[in-house]
């Protein structure tokens, strides 16, 4: 049983002792048990705590690191033809708290009908994609 109790910088030389593979939803989770290939992991991070892909976290003995990576799940990307589609998409989803991956070229977002919807009305392309899931922090996000 490993007890994650706190982030170290990150380090992708690290020897870590196993990667916990999380959905964006679980990297918000800053108390919670997970189970990975039989053993348990516990996290107890201060309240708030967003993990990133990538991040390190160590054990309360100071002997165990976990490297935490982006789990794959199902998504839906949105494409438009123009920056100005992108924009309204933006401010569409914004304006219902969805949360979101937001880049120049995309939006990337959690499966939901009423917004695929939504979105295709508008003129965009929805693709359907099992991909690792970075939505945006917000403005009031903590960082690493």
């Amino acid at each position: 049983m490993l007890t994650c109790t706190q982030r170290k910088p990150s380090n992708p030389d690290a020897a870590v002792t196993l990667t916990l593979a999380l959905t964006a939803e679980e990297r918000t989770r800053s108390r919670h048990r997970f189970e990975i290939d039989g053993q348990a992991v516990f996290l107890r991070l201060p309240r708030g705590t967003v993990l990133h892909d990538g991040d390190i976290l160590e054990d309360e003995t100071n002997s165990n690191l976990v490297r935490i990576a982006a789990k794959p799940e199902p998504v839906l990307t949105a494409l438009a033809e123009t920056p100005l589609l992108l924009l309204r998409a933006v401010y569409h989803l914004g304006n219902r708290h969805v949360p979101c991956e937001i880049t120049a070229s995309y939006l990337r977002f959690l499966p939901d009908s009423v917004l695929r919807s939504m979105l295709e009305q508008l003129g965009l392309k929805i693709k359907e994609e099992v991909l690792p899931f970075q939505p945006e922090m917000g403005a009031y996000g903590h960082t690493h």
